[in-house]
């Protein structure tokens, strides 16, 4: 249970009254406190790289949702937007509707961990840039917080997903619409109270480009620092996918010769001693790279996709020699830093 209700929490009875979540009448769950005095106030964090429109529709739907909600702080990695975007980005940031920090070069890992290093709630929820919220996203989070878990995954409904409750199938899937504990994060929507993932150093920004599978990773030394990751279904986002921006800047992992797709996961196959047969993983992951159906009928681009992996292979290696770059703070002196140099960014609010 939170510890206690000082005058930054929001009360929680009548937040839920008459609350019109659709995923809370089929969900199944885990046992749920019955009284909750109060809830933690909540910053949503939302990174952003090359999205327009779709991000403006994001922001507004965030800004209007209920619950408490202490900030929208958006941590955009655009290098120059549509001049209409950039307009209504800066008039919300003028009106206070949001906090717009800008950075100088894209990294989701590094969004984040600045958006969790300048975040004044108790807790940190970090969105994706094109999702419609549930309207009774922040509340659930918060609640599940609440009840005295520390990190809380939310439910995901891919655009090939239907509103209708699904039950996982023997495998556990983001759009299952039962409460369970589970051992993965996206990073779309997920909650965090901001004490923990500083104490964990955030997030690693040796998780470069797609950085695939950081959020493995995060939830992997949660798990080991004794933490539970809990699914809460009613906490529950439709992602868009929009089919600009985002890692979709980078190309498609089936037809490119760049390793931006392929380092992040072999540099978590490096870091992960827990993992069985990790080994294996990473000396059999240029094969599985290639036995596609894609290359299966376009065998031209098996050249290229294995020298991709080679590449993302080789870069993984060398950043793991580097060590991790995780955040780190000292907590006598409350100053939180990095520990090593990180892109400069600015700050507009």
């Amino acid at each position: 249970m939170w510890p206690r209700c000082p005058s930054s929490l929001v009360h929680l009875r009548g937040f839920f009254a008459g609350a019109p979540d659709a995923a809370a009448r089929s969900v199944e769950t885990l046992p749920v406190a019955s009284v909750t005095p109060c809830l933690p106030s909540v910053s949503v964090v939302i990174p952003t790289y090359r999205r327009e429109q779709v991000l403006l529709n994001t922001v507004q739907h965030v800004v209007n949702l209920r619950g408490p909600l202490a900030e929208v702080i958006v941590v955009d990695q655009t290098q120059e937007h549509e001049p209409a975007t950039r307009s209504e980005l800066a008039r919300m940031a003028a009106d206070g509707s949001i906090r717009w920090i800008r950075l100088h070069g894209p990294s989701i890992t590094h969004a984040m961990n600045v958006g969790l290093r300048v975040a004044s709630g108790d807790v940190v929820l970090f969105l994706d840039d094109d999702i419609v919220p549930d309207e009774s996203l922040i509340g659930m989070h918060a609640a599940a917080i609440a009840e005295g878990h520390r990190i809380v995954a939310g439910r995901v409904l891919q655009p090939w997903d239907d509103d209708a409750a699904t039950g996982d199938g023997g495998r556990f899937r983001f759009s299952s619409d039962r409460r369970q504990f589970i051992g993965e994060l996206m990073a779309g929507n997920f909650s965090v109270t901001r004490a923990l993932a500083l104490e964990l150093g955030g997030f690693d920004e040796n998780f470069v480009h797609v950085a695939y599978r950081f959020e493995a990773d995060f939830a992997a030394r949660a798990i080991a620092a004794g933490q539970r990751i809990l699914f809460e279904p009613r906490a529950c986002i439709r992602h868009l996918k929009a089919s600009a921006g985002g890692t979709r800047s980078y190309g498609h992992h089936l037809t490119t010769v760049r390793p931006s797709h392929a380092v992040g996961d072999y540099y978590y196959l490096l870091h992960a001693p827990a993992l069985q047969r990790r080994w294996l993983a990473v000396l059999t992951r240029p094969l599985r790279a290639v036995r596609t159906r894609h290359h299966l009928r376009r065998p031209w681009w098996i050249p290229g996709t294995v020298i991709a992996e080679l590449t993302g292979l080789a870069w993984a290696a060398a950043l793991s020699l580097k060590g991790r770059r995780l955040l780190s703070c000292d907590v006598d002196g409350g100053a939180i830093g990095a520990s090593v140099n990180r892109p400069t960014g600015r700050t507009l609010e």
